[in-house]
């Protein structure tokens, strides 16, 4: 049987589109740690504007939403999008579908009576609005009537003064507190009655106090170990696996999915193996893992590996990286989040190479280049990205290929495993 992890669903620009661009998404979450929305970044190409806040970025953003669909870009969850004043008065935005956008307005843009009038206008037709870097003034109140949410940086936590939400009308303004980089700033936001968080607070969760693996995670990577054995002792793994029935069930969920597309049923360990062969076999058996393994933490984390793990395996083509590996660093460059240990006390537990093992704990080797651009993109830090792009010799077309390609495979995949 052909192999299905072969299958490329790569996501190519449609013709007549122009260059790829580049573009962010950073995840926006809740109290309870799922994902509410993403907000989207966008730049043109290398000197084009940084963020998306300025004319260029935000015609790109528009043009990017209508080419690709937002659906693509933030997998049905809403999208935050910074405007300029003419994407507004001008109404550019409503290519977008207002109900999966909401249009942040910066605290620069100037507030006169055109902005006003075209933001009700499209608060009529059903978008949403989120007043960023929010500090109260008067001259907010109008548009502060029609946000559902405003976005303060942790920096300036102490300074909002959450009466002035609080409206007349009954509305209800939800605060979003960004740059929350660890679970103490997480909790300080949270005291303070903030609904949504953005940051990296989330991939970095308070360590366990004796920084000991759980014991049932470590049979986990005894059928890791066992994978990369070759061949495979079939009987081994089918009794490894059926110790953890909650492991049990999402390798059959998974091999039943169309994601394999088998088109056979599937009633046991080993009859999946004997249907799908050994490569997939390890690819579901890890994926499975993984899931089980963050079942106590945000399900991003587990979407960030797959996106990682994903893209690190395309972009592995074109700079004579190998890719089974280049997957496993990217998955695996997020189980210290999930197992609430450090990197040093898992990577003697995975079958892998010292290079590969030096590059999890953060030691800036060939082997991390994609890591690392990877990384620097989730940040939206665009001149580091076109740095180590120039020095592995990939332009930023094919990386965000790759990138794009991800995020759409990471979320068909996680719809199997969750």
């Amino acid at each position: 049987m052909q192999d299905q992890l072969a299958i490329d669903s790569t996501f190519a620009t449609p013709e007549g589109a122009g260059e790829v661009r580049y573009f962010a998404r950073q995840p926006i979450l809740n109290r309870d740690g799922r994902v509410h929305a993403y907000e989207l970044l966008f730049r043109n190409g290398p000197g084009a504007a940084s963020r998306g806040d300025g004319s260029m970025a935000t015609g790109t953003m528009i043009d990017n939403a209508v080419i690709f669909g937002l659906e693509q870009l933030t997998t049905g969850l809403p999208a935050f999008i910074n405007c300029t004043s003419e994407a507004i008065t001008e109404k550019l935005v409503t290519v977008l579908p207002p109900e999966r956008t909401v249009l942040g307005i910066p605290a620069t843009l100037e507030i006169n009576s055109s902005i006003v009038g075209a933001c009700r206008e499209l608060n009529r037709e059903g978008f949403r609005f989120l007043l960023d870097d929010f500090i109260w003034s008067a001259t907010l109140d109008p548009l502060l009537d029609l946000a559902d949410y405003v976005r303060v940086d942790y920096t300036r936590l102490d300074d909002l003064d959450s009466r002035c939400l609080q409206r007349g009308s009954g509305k209800s303004t939800s605060i979003v507190v960004k740059k929350v980089d660890t679970q103490e700033n997480y909790q300080k936001a949270s005291a303070a009655g903030c609904t949504f968080f953005q940051g990296d607070y989330f991939c970095h969760p308070d360590l366990l106090k004796k920084n000991k693996i759980p014991a049932n995670r470590l049979s986990h990577f005894d059928i890791v170990r066992q994978l990369h054995n070759d061949p495979i002792d079939i009987r081994q793994i089918s009794r490894l696996v059926m110790r953890d029935p909650a492991l049990t069930y999402r390798l059959l969920r998974l091999v039943n999915s169309p994601l394999y597309a088998t088109h056979r049923e599937v009633c046991s360990i080993e009859s999946a193996i004997m249907i799908i062969g050994d490569l997939a076999l390890r690819r579901i058996v890890s994926l499975a893992i993984l899931s089980e393994i963050n079942a106590d933490q945000p399900p991003e984390i587990l979407h960030m590996a797959l996106v990682r793990g994903r893209f690190c395996e395309l972009a592995a083509r074109f700079c004579w990286l190998n890719p089974p590996e280049q997957y496993l660093l990217g998955m695996f460059s997020m189980v210290s989040a999930m197992l609430r240990v450090p990197i040093k006390d898992v990577k003697s537990l995975l079958p892998l190479r010292n290079q590969i093992c030096r590059a999890l704990e953060g030691e800036k080797n060939h082997e991390r280049a994609l890591l690392t651009w990877l990384e620097f993109h989730e940040h939206a830090d665009w001149e580091s990205c076109d740095t180590i792009g120039n020095s592995i010799g990939l332009s930023h077309d094919k990386l965000m290929l790759c990138y794009v390609d991800a995020v759409v495979w990471a979320q068909i995949t996680l719809s199997a495993v969750i």
